[in-house]
């Protein structure tokens, strides 16, 4: 890891002990954790990443102008001043205040400690503190570590997504955390880890309320129009990521379990409810309850058949570099169903309004068809150009015609020129291309994991994405 530049400390407001211990009421049970449960990431040992191939080079560019707009212009302008208490005001504790935050940090943690930061409109100095100030406010504001019902977030439907980014932004960043910052980081994640083993081969946390399938296996849809595969693998990251920061912690093996069995709920089809197949240790056929997408990789999502959450698998596929850089396998439960579901992008046929038929994937072209319409705008490249790289990097478009590395260079190429029309590093302009109001944020944090899976895939030492 390139050595960032040293901290200016009278920047900061110092924090080490204004927020001491808190114990959040309703807590799940938990073993106690502390920030020397946490191995950091051995840097020497992965070698480095040049960026020199094609892909890396339009990621990189990506992911360098993505930062620069994050943690220019869009902190200044949302973070402008400091609380008393030494931390940064995030405005609330929804979706809007916590997890734009939260992806802006991994994008700029990502960018500083690879060396890809671009400097030319903020010093890597100031955007490593105004990093480190996202990650520790974040984490800080969690409910493990604040009583204060007004201004704490977690324990919700998208939190243990929220904790993943804060997390892998803080383990990434961990040199430059305090010990005070590390413990609350570490209490976050353990407590988001530690909700999601209280579920079951059917609810996603404890025994009722949000489910693991869309259909049961008697045929009934629990959930109409809204496939349970992206809220499984943004749950499943968070384990995955817990367990592979503390993999000596006493409830590790749990979180491992689980989140094996989060990753093949989510991908679970109808062939799978009476398959032999046994993947780390879970027999399909015996535990998966219900199903998530359909025999031919499709998978609904508000009331449609949805190709954006298609590639929402880019999740699961994450998890590669998270095992990578602790110079781990992965659980090949990330892998499942993946080639079925690019399949369905890339070669299967589905009517069109006039006559005829298109593939999702348009031949030779960046466009996207949407079968069903797309309710969320109309130019999403780098969210199909970066699981199309993910898809390329674990082979998992073996038999598909056109390749997946052909697809990553029309899309990515596609949102390069998307962003050329910006002098600051942004993506989008008119509201209507896509109506998202963290769409710049989901930029930058796709592609600093796009960045970090090249990083281990085409790395100096060789290939550190490995499934078992």
């Amino acid at each position: 890891m390139p050595a960032l530049p040293p901290f200016s400390r009278r920047r900061f407001l110092g924090t080490a002990g204004l927020l001491g211990a808190v114990t959040a009421l309703g807590a799940p049970a938990v073993a106690e954790a502390a920030e020397n449960d946490v191995i950091p990431i051995d840097w020497p040992n992965l070698g480095s990443y040049p960026g020199a191939d094609t892909a890396g080079q339009r990621v990189t560019t990506i992911l360098a102008g993505s930062t620069r707009y994050l943690i220019g212009p869009w902190y200044a302008g949302m973070y402008p001043r400091y609380l008393p208490d030494g931390y940064i005001d995030l405005r609330g504790t929804d979706e809007r205040a916590v997890r734009l935050p939260a992806m802006t940090a991994v994008s700029a943690a990502t960018a500083l400690t690879t060396g890809t930061y671009d400097p030319q409109t903020l010093s890597a100095a100031n955007a490593a503190i105004r990093t480190r100030n996202l990650i520790r406010t974040l984490a800080a504001r969690h409910r493990a570590n604040n009583a204060d019902p007004a201004t704490r977030w977690g324990s919700g439907w998208q939190t243990a997504l929220w904790a993943y980014y804060t997390a892998l932004a803080g383990w990434l960043f961990w040199a430059e955390l305090d010990t005070a910052e590390r413990e609350h980081l570490v209490a976050m994640l353990v407590w988001e880890a530690q909700r999601l083993t209280t579920g079951d081969d059917v609810y996603l946390v404890g025994g009722s309320g949000d489910q693991l399938y869309m259909t049961r296996r008697d045929g009934t849809v629990v959930t109409p129009g809204d496939s349970k595969a992206e809220e499984n693998s943004w749950s499943a990251a968070a384990l995955s990521l817990a367990a592979v920061m503390m993999p000596n912690h006493p409830d590790a093996a749990s979180w491992r379990r689980r989140n094996v069995e989060l990753l093949v709920a989510g991908a679970a089809c109808p062939a799978d409810l009476t398959s032999g197949e046994t993947i780390n240790g879970i027999r399909l056929s015996s535990w998966l309850q219900g199903t998530n997408i359909a025999d031919d990789g499709t998978l609904q999502n508000h009331d449609r058949l949805h190709p954006l959450y298609m590639v929402s698998f880019d999740q699961s596929l994450y998890q590669g570099f998270v095992f990578g850089l602790a110079d781990r396998a992965a659980p090949r439960a990330a892998l499942h169903n993946i080639t079925r579901t690019y399949a369905a992008l890339v070669e299967k046929p589905f009517p069109l309004p006039d006559g005829g038929t298109s593939t999702i994937y348009r031949p030779g072209s960046a466009e996207i068809y949407y079968p069903e319409g797309n309710d969320w705008g109309t130019h999403f490249p780098f969210y199909f150009g970066n699981f199309d790289l993910l898809v390329d990097l674990t082979a998992q478009d073996t038999g598909i015609d056109p390749a997946a590395a052909t697809w990553e260079r029309l899309h990515n190429e596609d949102q390069l020129n998307l962003m050329s029309r910006f002098p600051d590093g942004r993506t989008y302009g008119a509201n209507g291309e896509n109506t998202y109001y963290g769409r710049e944020h989901r930029i930058g944090v796709m592609a600093a994991q796009a960045y970090l899976t090249l990083f281990l895939a085409r790395n100096t030492r060789g290939n550190r994405l490995r499934w078992r």
